[in-house]
């Protein structure tokens, strides 16, 4: 029996690709643990690819923030805490803000209708009741503004993000006990992003974010306090 719930990757497909989808759906659904050391000859054997692969997914990793390297020590699953919470929260607050601030008077027709798909797709996992999915969707729709802000230094910064915003959403779920957010949450979101108020978008914005939020960090506040 192995330690981690990982599978052979498959051949035809990238290598790299696979590589990362595997070990971030590990760590995202918890079969490799916050603070798990990462051995190459191990994960090399488990997954049925040579380290080089390995060794380029578990770098794009670190670039998502979701693995950590720590030089003369090694390669952990990036430890979850209450401060790295608190700092992605405002982080991406300050990030969306900016990216409809830029966006505000270029909002075409391209932006407003692929808004509202999005919306619809992620009330549909929702009320499918499909964890992954609305996870998915979610990220998705936020997706939309930097998508089309225009501003690529910003959208490859959210790009960077969604790996920890992945597991932290996932978090939010378990500490909430459902798929995904209240199928209702994000209406206003979407009523002033289409409307003609920039500064009620913005403001909540920092209230959207905040949803949940307290109930997160208590939630990992004992995650915390139950390894010690």
């Amino acid at each position: 029996m192995t330690p981690f719930n990982l599978k052979p990757i498959r051949k035809e497909r990238t290598l790299r690709s696979d590589v990362v989808e595997q070990l971030k759906e590990a760590i995202i659904n918890g079969d490799l643990p916050p603070g798990t050391k990462l051995v190459e000859s191990q994960l090399s054997a488990l997954l049925g690819v040579s380290r080089g692969p390995l060794r380029e997914a578990i770098r794009q990793l670190v670039d998502q923030n979701l693995i950590e390297s720590i030089p003369y020590t090694g390669t952990y699953v990036a430890n979850i805490s209450v401060k790295a919470i608190q700092e992605l929260y405002s982080f991406r607050t300050e990030l969306e803000q900016f990216a409809f601030k830029l966006i505000w008077d270029k909002r075409d027709k391209a932006f407003q209708e692929e808004l509202k798909l999005q919306l619809k797709k992620l009330t549909s996992a929702i009320k499918d009741n499909d964890r992954e999915s609305a996870i998915f969707e979610e990220l998705e729709l936020h997706n939309v503004v930097y998508k089309h802000c225009g501003h690529e230094l910003l959208e490859q910064t959210w790009q960077r993000l969604r790996g920890r915003l992945h597991l932290y959403f996932t978090l939010h779920q378990k500490a909430h006990n459902r798929a995904g957010p209240l199928l209702d949450a994000h209406d206003r979101y979407l009523e002033l992003a289409l409307g003609d108020d920039l500064n009620a978008m913005l403001e909540h914005i920092t209230e959207h974010m905040q949803q949940g939020y307290n109930k997160v960090e208590q939630f990992v506040s004992e995650i915390k306090s139950n390894t010690l």
